[in-house]
């Protein structure tokens, strides 16, 4: 697509308004029915885009407007920070769980359960932070700089993951206390990002209203700021899956070197990222911060219930004799807001599936032939499939816009639910399978049958089923990620008021904290053989969150344009 400053008119649109306008020697044009000329519209007359009216967007194709160089920076330092924390979490089930100097990686020889209740731990802690980080942010020192300060907090955890992860310090006992602390660095930096990063990713493109746009080859369309802020969110969605891959390298660092080198590998991509946000930060969008808006949300809430618990009760246009210190328009967007937030909260199944992958998942694959890979490798394939599937499902959308079918933001959110749920099952599948194949069946790696006198790495052998049998489950996970995460991050910045969206974006990663509290809750069944029972039910109960949330918010799509138009009206 091109964007010229000049676009012709319409062929025969022109010449029809010249031949109104037009006189000559012998003619009056104002004698001539005494009518008067109609003004050409901004785009006959060749001129640059200009705002488009609502006949216009109901009936005109949408478009994206192009991607800004200062949303290309923030993607790229947004990439290399998720290479550093998918390459950091991914082969931490292997260090906590085993033991030094065994057929699978480890360290800490925790085992299974423990370990993964540490790793939920950690989700719940890192998931919890951003909630201060957010007032932080919106109210005191802005998005950039509190994304610098999470950084470098972020760099102080993996310095020390670094350090005490190597042989002489596993020998002296400071792999645990180490791992503590950079767990605390790593949660305190990663919460301070997830809560910042989004909005701030969301500031960088500037132009929200629609805008009426001729292409070269003469259609008439609308680029459409929600469709953009979209991309942006998908795009930066792919560039972090690319950079997820990272966890193919540290695992094979992790098992052909040692754990310190993968993390030394994650220490340079957090580098890289903070070196780019701090050399084109003039460059970058820097959104002032709004003030505390909570406060006064709190007295418009008090005020609402005084009057029946609605909130339209307490606009100042519903007042009779009395003052608010707000305007119509904040208790509006404050209540956009807040139907953000009870859909982010739905979110609270679908997190605690997802981080399956990162604990349970990797353990499941340790029961199975590796054929020489390690087990906490196969994860990667959940970001191969997010970088296979990411530019179909982007193409989806557009398809379905050209057609004007309507695949709003609640829709993709159920569907993802739903796509969740199918790739639980499948783990179930999966575990179903390794229980029914020998040497151990339900007790994989731990019957006398799996020892092996053979092996020189002093290990035992797994159930005879490859490994390669689990990689699905990471591409039916890859689509519930793309439709819901970027779906999830789109609607809390798009719906939040101005001055709370870094708030907002925290909701969401409290309900992924509160997600991560229910894996807690749930890892005394993380182990054989009731893990089978646990992937069926999170699976079963996924699918039927899926039905009940369509149910109950899909007529938030039909909504959406009326909710976008706030921002329109506020910047006018």
């Amino acid at each position: 697509m091109t964007y010229p400053q000049a676009v012709d008119a319409q062929p025969g649109v022109a010449a029809d308004k010249e031949n109104i306008t037009r006189t000559d020697s012998t003619s009056n044009p104002i004698a001539a029915n005494e009518e008067k000329a109609v003004p050409p519209h901004p785009l006959e007359r060749g001129l640059s885009p200009c705002d488009a009216t609502e006949d216009e967007i109901a009936t005109l194709r949408h478009v994206t407007d192009r991607t800004p160089l200062a949303a290309w920076i923030v993607i790229l330092a947004g990439a290399a920070e998720r290479a550093t924390y998918f390459g950091v979490i991914a082969p931490w089930q292997n260090y906590m769980q085993n033991p030094r100097h065994a057929a699978i990686p480890g360290a800490l020889g925790l085992g299974q359960s423990t370990a993964t209740n540490i790793f939920n731990a950690f989700f719940l802690f890192s998931f919890l932070t951003p909630m201060a980080f957010a007032l932080l942010s919106d109210i005191y020192i802005g998005r950039y700089k509190s994304l610098i300060a999470g950084l470098a907090m972020y760099l102080v955890g993996c310095l020390s993951l670094l350090l005490t992860s190597l042989p002489v310090a596993l020998d002296h006992g400071a792999g645990l206390p180490g791992l503590v602390l950079a767990m605390v660095f790593i949660g305190l930096g990663a919460g301070c990002i997830r809560a910042t990063y989004f909005p701030f990713l969301g500031d960088q493109y500037i132009q929200k209203k629609p805008q009426l746009l001729r292409h070269e080859n003469g259609e008439v369309v609308i680029v459409d700021g929600t469709r953009t802020l979209q991309l942006l969110y998908n795009l930066y969605y792919w560039f972090t899956n690319v950079a997820a891959l990272s966890t193919i390298v540290t695992t094979f660092l992790e098992k052909e070197v040692d754990f310190w080198a993968a993390y030394a590998l994650c220490t340079v991509c957090l580098f890289v990222s903070i070196v780019v946000l701090i050399v084109f930060a003039e460059r970058i969008v820097k959104v002032e911060p709004q003030g505390n808006n909570l406060p006064l949300a709190i007295k418009v809430g008090l005020c609402a219930a005084r009057s029946g618990w609605k909130l339209d009760h307490a606009k100042q246009s519903y007042q009779t004799g009395a003052t608010v210190p707000w305007s119509d328009t904040f208790v509006d967007e404050l209540k956009r807001g807040l139907m953000a937030c009870r859909v982010i909260v739905s979110y609270l199944i679908f997190y605690l599936c997802v981080n399956q992958m990162f604990n349970n998942l990797v353990s499941q694959a340790g029961q199975m032939n590796l054929d020489g890979v390690p087990n906490d490798m196969i994860q990667a394939f959940s970001g191969v499939a997010c970088i296979l599937l990411g530019p179909g499902i982007q193409s989806l959308y557009s398809f379905l816009a050209r057609r004007r079918i309507a695949f709003g933001p609640i829709a993709r959110i159920a569907v993802a639910f739903f796509f969740c749920g199918g790739a639980m099952a499948y783990a179930a599948g999966v575990q179903k399978l390794i229980y029914n194949t020998a040497p151990c069946y339900d007790r994989p790696r731990a019957c006398p049958a799996a020892d092996d006198d053979d092996d020189d790495d002093d290990g035992r052998l797994p159930n005879d089923i490859s490994v390669w049998v689990q990689v699905p489950v990471y591409f039916v996970l890859a689509v519930a990620e793309i439709l819901g995460f970027v779906t999830a991050s789109e609607y809390a910045y798009s719906k939040a008021p101005p001055g709370m969206k870094t708030i907002v974006q925290a909701l969401v990663q409290l309900t992924a904290g509160v997600g991560s509290g229910l894996g807690m809750a749930l890892s005394p069944v993380a182990r054989d053989p009731d893990v089978l029972v646990m992937y069926a039910s999170i699976a079963g109960v996924m699918v039927l969150a899926a039905g009940l949330f369509y149910w109950r918010f899909a007529r938030y799509d039909e909504m959406d344009e009326e909710m976008n138009r706030m921002d329109f009206e506020r910047d006018e």
